[in-house]
């Protein structure tokens, strides 16, 4: 597995006291709107803006938001990294008690869903708050590894005085997002944190490693169930002369037969019934298997004028698709809702040049912006048009926004996304926001 250049907290060759001394005057100037003695690391320089912005006090940060047991039970439970959690500890525990490092792990809202280590760590992630059912997001404790990581979307090492919150710098940390395989959508993060005399550059290289690996093995337990129900279902499809699709229980598609396969489905949420409308397919049959489904395309079945609502207020964005015979909900990647949100404030449509101009400050990503647009039109099949790119005219799009205008998909960098948290561009019509 190929380690790609990650961005660590120490520069080369540099004595990590010495830096750590350098970076609390860079933060002690900062926030007294004094010229810093040195530049922070981008990534640190945008959380520490959305922090602010947020209201986090760097001397009396609150404590974390806790959830309770029951809730904390339940989104343990939730968790597809629950499936991968055994791979996880036997890779990192060993390596945080010998290096004086807890392990956590958490879900998509920095929840710290699991915690491991060394004692005396624990003990000191006690004092901060840096517990199971702990939230661990920018919103709650400010720069951090697991909240600025989670913000971003890749792995991130935070050092020191890094930390926003002047009660985090005797710690350092490393963390990377795990997401699941099959559409990209973000789970949750591996996090490994100890005192600051502890830091070393290859310790994010390790997190990174570690969320891959459980990655991959979340693919790999996919596959194994979709084979399994292609095995149950084998002597139904033997006997059917109509197009069908047998499906998983979230709409991956295990076989198909008499017609072309798709990658998903969208299954309405509620699925008492006999029939329903799904996306790309019309009106279909649901029949109920061992660990999944058999769906069959009426030959009759009209698509019906839908409503789709971008939900951007949330830790998570999320797509949901209501027609009528039930609603469905879809988790798409960063790039897929920086996507679906231009497409919401350009109705009338984009082309892929001006796609990439948008998501890439130029038009030369042309071949990128396609083949992600194909993956959105598969995935929403019946809504997204193309030439130019747009919602269907038959659909109703809302987007529900952040509280800020800030907070409007904040690890984005595209420059029309900026241009947006900025003030500087139009947002969709009928955005609903708290602000």
């Amino acid at each position: 597995m190929s380690i790609p250049s990650l961005d660590t907290a120490l520069p080369a060759g540099v004595d990590a006291r010495e830096h750590a001394r350098l970076l609390r005057r860079v933060h002690d100037a900062a926030l007294s709107g004094r010229p810093t003695p040195a530049s922070l690391r981008p990534v640190v320089e945008d959380s520490w803006a959305r922090v602010r912005r947020l209201g986090i006090d760097p001397d009396s940060g609150p404590p974390p938001r806790t959830a309770r047991l029951d809730e904390l039970h339940r989104d343990r439970t939730a968790s597809p990294i629950a499936e991968v959690l055994p791979l996880i500890r036997r890779a990192l525990v060993p390596v945080a008690d010998q290096a004086d490092h807890i392990m956590l792990v958490t879900d998509a809202a920095g929840q710290i869903l699991w915690r491991d280590g060394s004692h005396r760590v624990r003990s000191v992630g006690d004092r901060v708050g840096l517990v199971e059912g702990a939230f661990w997001n920018e919103a709650s404790t400010g720069t951090n590894a697991i909240g600025t990581a989670l913000a971003v979307g890749r792995p991130v090492q935070i050092y020191s005085a890094e930390h926003y919150v002047r009660n985090l710098h005797t710690l350092t940390c490393a963390c990377a997002p795990v997401h699941d395989p099959r559409d990209g959508r973000l789970l949750g993060a591996v996090d490994v944190t100890g005192p600051v005399s502890t830091v070393h550059p290859s310790t994010l290289a390790l997190v990174h490693t570690v969320a891959r690996l459980a990655e991959a093995h979340l693919q790999s337990i996919h596959h194994t169930h979709l084979e399994r129900l292609r095995s149950v279902a084998a002597p139904l499809r033997a006997g059917l002369n109509e197009p069908a699709l047998v499906v998983d229980e979230s709409g991956w598609t295990a076989a198909a037969v008499h017609m072309e396969p798709v990658r998903r489905i969208l299954l309405p949420r509620h699925r008492g019934g006999t029939g329903a409308w799904l996306p790309s397919l019309g009106e279909c049959s649901l029949e109920p298997l061992p660990g999944g489904w058999l769906v069959r395309p009426r030959p009759s079945g009209e698509r019906t004028p839908t409503s789709v609502t971008v939900d951007l207020s949330g830790p998570e964005p999320s797509v949901s698709v209501a027609g009528d015979s039930g609603e469905w909900t879809h988790r798409p990647s960063p790039r897929h809702a920086e996507m679906l949100l231009l497409l919401a404030v350009h109705r009338g449509g984009r082309t892929a040049r001006q796609l990439s101009q948008d998501l890439f400050g130029s038009p030369d990503h042309v071949v990128t912006v396609r083949a992600e647009l194909s993956r959105v039109r598969r995935q929403l099949g019946g809504i997204i048009e193309s030439r130019p790119y747009r919602f269907s005219d038959a659909v109703r799009v809302r987007v529900h926004a952040p509280g800020t205008p800030e907070g409007l998909l904040p690890g984005s960098t595209a420059p029309a996304v900026l241009d947006m948290r900025e003030g500087r561009a139009e947002t969709p019509a009928g955005m609903t926001t708290g602000y």
